[in-house]
Order: C-alpha cells, then sequence, then structure tokens
C-alpha cells in the first residue's frame, strides 16, 4: 500500500504548543503515524554519529493511506490548518509526498531515541541501546503503525499519574491501548493484571508484541469501542485520548470502575480542560491531580468508594 506523508510547516513564539496543536489535528483526522521536526532539538552528546540534524523549521508530518478519501482529507487537514490561531501558528504551509509502506514503518525510527519520562521509567525503542541504572524501570517499545511512543506529553502525563495512582496488584485497564505502552508501565509498576482495548486491530497487535517484548504475561489485549466490550472492573482505568472522546466515555466509564478506583484521562489541550473537568463531576467521579505540560492536561478522578 502507499500512504501519504503531508508534513506541515509552520512558525511560531510557541513552538511546543504549535506542534502540538497541529498533531491534534492529525489525531482528530484519524491520520496515523505523526513525525515532529525540532529545530531546537540537541542531539545528547552519547548520541551516535548517524543522530539526525536539527530541521530549518518546525514541523509535523502525519500519514494517511493513499485512497480514493486523500483528497477529501487533504482539504480537511487544509481546512482546519486555517483556523488556527495565527498568533499561535503563522505561516502554516502543507506539502505532500508518497511513499510505500514499508518506507513510512522505517523512516520515523531515527527520531525516536531513549527518554527519561518519570525519576524512575525510561522509554527505550527496541533498536537502540541504553545503560540502565538498578532503579530504572525500562519500556522496550516498537510503536510501529500505533499511537504512544512515550515522548509526547500526554503519554508521559499518563504515566506520571499511574506511577502515582498505582498499587502493586491493582487490575489496571488502558482505553485507547495504542502501542500498549500504558499498560507496559502500569505492569512495570507492579499491577496485577494489565487489560487493554482499541478500536484499531494493528494497534492491537502491536500492543501485544511490545508486552511480549517486555516479558509481561498477565494481560488481556482485545479490539472494541470504548469499554462497550469490558465486563470486569478495574481499580485503576486510563484514557490517553481526545477529550471529545473522554466525554463520549465518561458515562459508561463507571461500570468498569470498583468502588473507590481511580480514573486516569489524558489527550486533553488546555483548552477543553474545564469541559473534561466539568463531566467528570457530572459523572460522579472526584478530580483528586491535575498535571499539565506544554498544553496538555492529564487529570486523576476517583469513583466514590461502597458506603
Amino acid at each position: 500500500m502507499k500512504w501519504i506523508a503531508a508534513k506541515v510547516t509552520f512558525d511560531s513564539p510557541d513552538r511546543e504548543l504549535a506542534t502540538d496543536l497541529v498533531a491534534d489535528i492529525f489525531y482528530s483526522l484519524d491520520l496515523k503515524g505523526v513525525v515532529v521536526d525540532d529545530p531546537e532539538m540537541d542531539p545528547d552528546q552519547d548520541w551516535g554519529d548517524d543522530a539526525i540534524r536539527p530541521p530549518e523549521r518546525p514541523g509535523v508530518t502525519g500519514y494517511f493511506a493513499d485512497t480514493d478519501k486523500a483528497a477529501e482529507r487533504c482539504k480537511a487537514l487544509e481546512a482546519a490548518l486555517e483556523r488556527l490561531d495565527e498568533n499561535t501558528v503563522r505561516h502554516p504551509q502543507v506539502t505532500y509526498s508518497r511513499i510505500d509502506e514499508e518506507d513510512w514503518a522505517e523512516a520515523w525510527k531515527e527520531y525516536f531515541w531513549p527518554e527519561k519520562i518519570t525519576d524512575r521509567l525510561v522509554v527505550k525503542p527496541t533498536w537502540r541501546d541504553y545503560p540502565a541504572r538498578p532503579e530504572e524501570l525500562i519500556l522496550e517499545i516498537d510503536p510501529g503503525m500505533a499511537f504512544g511512543t512515550g515522548t509526547h506529553a500526554t503519554t508521559a502525563l499518563s504515566i506520571g499519574l499511574i506511577e502515582t495512582h498505582l498499587k502493586a496488584g491493582d487490575r489496571f485497564l488502558d482505553v485507547g491501548a495504542g502501542s500498549g505502552i500504558l499498560m507496559i508501565a502500569a505492569a512495570k509498576l507492579g499491577a496485577g493484571e494489565v487489560c487493554g482495548v482499541d478500536n484499531d486491530a494493528v494497534a492491537v497487535s502491536v500492543a501485544e508484541k511490545n508486552l511480549r517484548v517486555n516479558r509481561i504475561d498477565r494481560f488481556q489485549l482485545f479490539a472494541g469501542n470504548l469499554v462497550d466490550k469490558v465486563r470486569q472492573v478495574f481499580d485503576v482505568v486510563a484514557a490517553n485520548i481526545l477529550a471529545e472522546v473522554i466525554l463520549v466515555l465518561l458515562p459508561q466509564v463507571k461500570t468498569v470502575l470498583k468502588d473507590g478506583a481511580i480514573f486516569i484521562c489524558s489527550g486533553i489541550i488546555t483548552a477543553k480542560k474545564g469541559i473534561v473537568m466539568d463531566g467528570l463531576s457530572a459523572s460522579g467521579l472526584t478530580v483528586i491531580e491535575v498535571l499539565e505540560k506544554d498544553g496538555w492536561v492529564a487529570i486523576a478522578s476517583r469513583k466514590a468508594a461502597a458506603a
């Protein structure tokens, strides 16, 4: 199959926020595989000589299938870019190129290096070497065509909340499992059992491979829409998805939470923090912690304990 690489370059006084806003457009259009060009990227002195050099302009590249719907998606992308605040994302330009699936699956890997996301947790691509310290927990990841490398703020925020609120032996559910990174983090942090659901069968396959690479045996994975097929209850449930989808999930999520259980949601831009907080409250969940980073928000809430 051939794919279209849609590269959006821009100028901005706040590059991190602009990058996240452009990436959010790609995710809202269900485009797969996002690569970020950061002119301020400073390769660590321990990186190899083949580390990629920083680009001249910030940019975000998304990949989507070259089908009869491609032209419609290109127009939707360009229309969404025009609606962005010109003071934040200035002079956005889109360029398109066609690539083969194999080339796409490999091209982005040069951008992905080990990254420490909490004091203990390090995300490491399966194809990179990393000299781990005794106290560090290593999450081996090859996201393939699924979302979740750990380097995006939403994933890092989610993992930070999981590290804070998960207790040893807890049962953990990830709604929108992607690469399986949140399941892996939960397992490494002591979860007794981890479960994941994603509406993309490819993501389910990728997550399974990553779980096995990390030698995690007690897990369940299945394809489905949100928690429609989930029949168990959990101590911690996470959903690193868009704010709009979180709001759709909220009426159902209490059915998979034990009394006193924790619900962690992320993938929320700062502008939508309020409506998600209101939605949590309306669903009977009490907000207990809020983290923010680079224009993104993650929220931990608790279901009331049984009287």
